[in-house]
């Protein structure tokens, strides 16, 4: 990386993501281009490079999954599918000039404070010094393989959902799918009817919405691009009228929460009315427990003479398919595991050591935490976008990524002044609002008597317990009293009495 300019300090992001490039585009507007992003792969778009399975489509409204200084006129259905978000991603980073600033296949796999400043090891051997490091590595990107017997032996092709072999053929083939969360409802929504036959294997009950996702016209995307101002306001709109008002839902009783899980329990009985199948998947717990599954056929799908449930765990693999605990062996000729992330990875496995050899493992051995989502106390200048208990479960994480880089941009422009050389959080400041944090978890939905990937593995809800609103406004502005704040020699002496 390029020594320090005048532009303001350089800045390493990890991660050509939604949350890196809202970064970056963040600091070329203040008109710091002293950044480099490092992106383990060749491309850009973060998890909608990594997902690319059949199906695939975003369950947030592409109107609020976009850039607010990037609106989009041409998402051609309400829920973007995957592709179309990957190549919006791709031409915001050509419409904005941002590739002369990414490093691709550039992993970053250490990254070590030392000398105020950061220094940084890549995977292939190389070596960079940052003064601020800023982390957009993402929630949901180390794939979780589940650990069953025999899956070495199986005699097809099988793979996590996140590394789809588009190389296999699947007309006319027996495809177990393994899970029943999002991506594998999205898996068989699209693939029955493609497939001879379709076995789903169901680890956890969850709620199903089965919503339609109509296509905009010509005209309305005509609209869009000739009075941008509509764009936005359907962005407001959806932000004000659907996702405030859901994510006050889900952290406070009341009306907002007896109605979506009204529209759920509803929109459930409507598309399952055969009642011993409706016995077999019907949660136990409330709606909103876990992350609602927005699908527009997947429960249609299930009641499909060539798609089967099946609901007895799986005992092991088999050369020919997969074997219950039963005995049945159900014979399968592709095998799909949708089971999910590591939803505790952020940064890792990258090895990241603060202020006198802090290791990050160490900071979270009683498991991940940051101050108000974006910076960890002994590790000065290093913040996190999407980063421990983000409001990732009931906001759409673009708006998340603004807010939590706005309040970055708070830091590096006090650094561009010469007002300031390194920040971090204050432990007893972070130990406040996590007492504050803890103290908000009862009263969310997703302490009802569920788990998922939004509880460690205590069972501890590990998401922002109030509304996104309140995030938006605990990262307006930094509090000073709540860091540790070093300043510059000069900086020092001209506050002194002497000076």
């Amino acid at each position: 990386m390029s020594g320090p300019t005048a532009v303001g300090p350089r800045v390493a992001i990890i991660g050509a993501g939604l949350s890196g490039l809202a970064m970056a585009m963040a600091m070329q507007d203040a008109g710091m281009q002293g950044f480099t992003i490092f992106e383990k792969a060749q491309d850009v778009g973060g998890t909608w490079r990594e997902n690319q399975y059949p199906g695939l489509t975003c369950d947030v409204p592409g109107r609020f999954y976009q850039f607010h200084d990037a609106p989009n006129p041409d998402w051609s259905h309400r829920y973007a599918a995957g592709w179309e978000i990957h190549r919006y991603i791709r031409r915001v980073v050509s419409d904005r000039g941002l590739a002369p600033h990414i490093r691709f296949g550039s992993e970053v796999t250490e990254a070590r404070w030392e000398d105020d400043h950061w220094h940084l090891r890549t995977s292939d051997g190389d070596e960079h010094t940052a003064d601020v490091v800023v982390a957009a590595t993402g929630v949901l990107h180390q794939p979780r393989l589940p650990s069953i017997d025999g899956m070495a032996t199986f005699a097809g092709p099988s793979f996590h959902s996140a590394r789809w072999q588009h190389d296999v053929p699947l007309e006319g083939k027996r495809i177990a799918v393994v899970g029943t969360g999002s991506t594998s409802a999205q898996i068989v929504g699209a693939l029955a009817g493609t497939a001879s036959h379709i076995d789903v294997y169901q680890r956890s009950r969850h709620w199903v919405v089965e919503m339609p996702n109509p296509r905009y016209s010509r005209l309305t995307r005509a609209l869009l691009r000739r009075f941008p101002r509509l764009n936005m306001l359907g962005y407001h709109a959806h932000r004000a009228v659907l996702f405030d008002w859901l994510a006050q839902g889900v952290v406070e009783p009341g009306l907002a929460r007896r109605v979506f899980q009204g529209i759920a329990r509803r929109n459930f009985a409507k598309h399952v009315q055969d009642p011993e199948l409706r016995a077999q998947i019907e949660p136990d717990y409330p709606p909103l427990c876990k992350r609602l599954i927005i699908a527009p056929n997947y429960l249609t799908a299930l009641q499909r003479p060539d798609v089967d449930l099946v609901t007895e765990h799986i005992d092991r693999i088999e050369p020919e398919g997969i074997r219950t605990r039963d005995g049945a062996l159900h014979r399968a000729d592709v095998i799909v595991y949708a089971t999910g992330f590591d939803a505790a990875a952020f940064m890792r496995p990258m090895a990241i050591t603060g202020r006198d050899g802090l290791t990050l493992a160490e900071a979270w051995e009683d498991g991940p935490r940051a101050y108000r989502s974006v910076a960890l106390p002994g590790f000065p200048n290093l913040f996190t976008l999407q980063g421990p208990h983000s409001p990732v479960g009931n906001y759409s994480l673009v708006r998340i990524a603004e807010t939590q880089v706005h309040f970055v941009m708070e830091w590096l422009r006090q650094m561009r002044a010469g007002e300031i050389t390194a920040v971090a959080p204050r432990e007893d400041a972070t130990d406040a609002y996590y007492r504050d944090l803890r103290a908000a978890i009862p009263n969310t939905v997703w302490d009802t008597g569920c788990r998922s990937w939004y509880h460690d593995a205590e069972g501890n809800v590990q998401l922002w317990p109030w509304t996104a609103k309140r995030h938006r406004e605990m990262l307006a502005h930094p509090i000073p009293e709540h860091f540790e704040i070093e300043r510059p020699a000069v900086a020092d002496a001209a506050l002194s009495p002497s000076g």
